[in-house]
């Protein structure tokens, strides 16, 4: 039977066609709520699967009934008068229903169907007249009804229609309602081609020799980097002997990485190449790129050695495109990686090998640690035109100065964006810009008091070399700044300046950036930092890995290491940058248990309590650990940009909003003050009252 009830006063014809959610409830109506429960012939084929082959055929199809349409006139003449259109959805395409009002039980049934149920259709393929075919499998045909089920119909007070993308609520709503955003083709196909890059994945590190090994979620705290979520024990026993015998609540931390347990396996001999599609978690605020729980394609591998055909020492003056550090093996699986995912995905050939940047080259010319080479407006160093000037004072051999200029004819793509756009503001000026005039293009230097503040005794000499080392006329733009000789943390004043010139540029339509990917990886970080801010709730003024504790030196900085100059060592840690984002993250390891310990104790100064956590990993390299590193790849991130969409949400089936939040679940979400007291724990005085 139907599940299925006439209307006791039929709609117009005209009502059922364009639906329109006004945030109102909807006039109830008298079809049944109950689904069809009784048995119902099982569908032969997919809504997309249809083409011109199919001709003839009967076919049963099941899906989400979409709006009545309604052809143009000149499709109309060429089709038989009597006859209305549908669509019918599931996640896999759209065909389209052709239903003849003589068939009255099918056609009366959509009639009362409301938009969105759910529908087993039953007809015939015909093949449209030539004129009104279109593109994809299914523009070619029509499925003629003869007979409709009502699976379930839907709520006629639904939230949103998925249905129609012109009318979409806000994002909040559609968070809160997600299984219903879900079932918009754009999301879906998202979902899908999630499921395809990781199957890739899978087989592309199969074939290459890599064990997939599940690694534990529930881990110790342990001081690596970011904000952890704890999650309470029941058990109050305890095995850390830094507690004492006191009875304590106890926590797991959710992992932000598998980092030990992946080096373990690599150290226990029993696995040479790992690799896993792993959940990890850090609690740090929501962005477009940023979710609490993310999910990272994580590899490592035993043995990885020094790069092929190296310069002598990395100090090296010459460090264009050379990767001077370890870990070359993990640079080529990864790109044998990405070149598939691209091919098949987007069906774009990669070059064999991707080009390479060290981090002192990134941070002088383009300001950035992931710098964005789809464009130019590259950062010029003015300390190298003018060598000879000095303060007296030597602090102009810490700093330089340097610039980023906008020429008026040869960057008319961006002089625009350039004029409108506002400089950093601060109380002790670090940057300028400057349009020049004829009347300032003489003086402007002199003049400025970024270059005053680097070098108080310039001339008017040094003002004529610097305009014609530049090539300066009135109307050009100018942006000034001066910044530490040696760079440090991820950009630069200009650095930010230059993609603000770029990103107004391309709203303001001035410029269409090329399609092309532009892979690069950054190498040679500086091994420690004191400007990376999410970590300073850990570190509180000391020394932080810029990467994670456990990346290795470059081998020429070692000496510096256990001297104690932090500044100057250099880490084996190597990004991979796509189109200005950073898309993943690997080192090479430390695998001598004194380096490691000497790390712990002597630059991050890491008491007993902390260095505790570690203990395994320290003793796991006494005992015969291989030479051995690592990368883990943003898959949420790799898959927002393979379906060129600027948030991560929009390729997570069931993503946490900008403030860390879950609108479908509710969650996160308060427990009784009992549940509380069965993990040991007590609510802070006035709450849960």
């Amino acid at each position: 039977m139907h599940a299925l009830r006439r209307l006791t006063r039929p709609p117009t014809h005209n009502a059922r066609r364009v639906p329109r959610y006004s945030g109102r409830p909807h006039p109830p109506r008298t079809i049944s709520s109950k689904a069809h429960s009784a048995p119902y012939p099982g569908r032969t084929h997919s809504c997309g699967s249809l083409s011109s082959d199919n001709a003839g055929q009967r076919v049963i199809l099941a899906g989400w009934i979409l709006p009545e349409r309604q052809l143009i006139a000149s499709q109309r003449k060429m089709r038989t008068i009597g006859k209305s259109f549908y669509h019918l959805k599931d996640s896999y395409g759209t065909t389209q229903l052709l239903v003849d009002h003589a068939q009255g039980d099918s056609y009366n049934t959509l009639l009362q169907v409301p938009v969105e149920s759910t529908v087993l259709i039953e007809g015939v393929v015909e093949l449209r007249p030539i004129d009104a075919r279109k593109l994809g499998n299914t523009g070619a045909v029509d499925v003629l009804v003869d007979r409709v089920t009502l699976l379930n119909a839907a709520t006629p007070d639904m939230p949103f229609l998925p249905s129609n993308p012109h009318n979409l609520p806000n994002e909040e709503l559609r968070a809160r309602y997600r299984y219903l955003d879900l079932r918009r083709s754009a999301l879906s196909q998202n979902i899908k081609k999630r499921s395809q890059v990781a199957h890739i994945v899978r087989n592309v590190l199969h074939d290459l020799d890599f064990t997939e090994v599940e690694t534990p979620v529930l881990l110790r705290s342990s001081p690596e980097g970011a904000r952890e979520f704890l999650v309470p024990a029941r058990n109050s026993a305890s095995s850390d002997p830094t507690q004492g015998s006191q009875r304590q609540p106890v926590f797991y931390a959710l992992s932000q990485s598998p980092q030990q347990p992946k080096q373990l396996l690599i150290c226990s001999g029993g696995v040479d190449r790992y690799f896993q599609i792993a959940k990890c978690f850090r609690d740090e605020d929501g962005r477009k790129d940023r979710q609490p729980e993310f999910t990272q394609i994580d590899l490592e591998m035993a043995f990885v050695s020094w790069g092929k055909n190296q310069p002598p020492s990395p100090s090296s003056a010459d460090e264009t495109n050379v990767w001077r550090i370890g870990g070359h093996q993990v640079r080529e699986v990864v790109e044998k990686l990405v070149r598939e995912i691209w091919k098949d995905i987007q069906g774009i050939e990669l070059p064999e090998t991707f080009k390479v940047m060290t981090y002192h080259e990134a941070m002088t010319r383009f300001g950035s640690d992931k710098p964005d080479t789809r464009f130019g407006l590259e950062i010029l160093n003015l300390s190298d035109l003018l060598p000879h000037v000095s303060d007296g004072s030597s602090a102009s051999s810490d700093v330089i100065l340097e610039c980023i200029v906008v020429h008026k004819s040869g960057d008319s793509a961006y002089i625009k964006a350039s004029h409108t756009s506002e400089g950093d503001t601060s109380t002790e000026i670090t940057q300028e810009h400057i349009t020049l005039t004829d009347a300032t293009r003489k003086t402007w230097l002199l003049e400025s008091k970024a270059a005053s503040h680097v070098y108080p005794d310039m001339s008017s000499e040094d003002q004529t070399i610097v305009n014609k080392a530049l090539k300066l006329k009135a109307g050009d733009d100018i942006w000034l700044s001066y910044r530490p000789r040696v760079p440090t943390g991820g950009s630069t004043a200009l650095g930010r300046a230059r993609l603000q010139i770029f990103e107004r540029a391309q709203s303001r339509g001035d410029f269409v950036v090329t399609k092309d990917p532009h892979f690069l990886w950054i190498t040679e970080f500086p091994l420690f930092t004191r400007d990376d801010a999410d970590k300073e709730h850990l570190a509180h003024g000391r020394w932080s890995s810029s990467h994670h504790p456990f990346t290795a030196p470059v081998w020429q900085d070692i000496d510096a290491l256990y001297r104690g100059e932090a500044e100057k060592v250099r880490g084996q840690h190597y990004d991979l940058v796509l189109n200005g984002v950073e898309i993943g993250g690997g080192s090479v390891r430390i695998h001598d248990s004194a380096m490691q310990d000497f790390i712990f104790t002597h630059i991050l100064k890491l008491d007993d309590t902390e260095k505790f956590p570690f203990n395994q990993l320290l003793h796991a390299l006494q005992c015969g650990a291989p030479p051995h590193g690592g990368i883990a790849l943003g898959f949420d991130r790799i898959m927002a940009i393979l379906c060129n969409t600027s948030s991560i949400r929009d390729v997570i089936a069931f993503p946490k909003s900008a403030s860390g939040t879950d609108l479908l679940f509710k969650s996160p979400a308060s427990v009784s003050r009992q549940v509380l007291e069965e993990y040991g724990i007590q609510p802070q005085p006035g709450q849960m009252e």
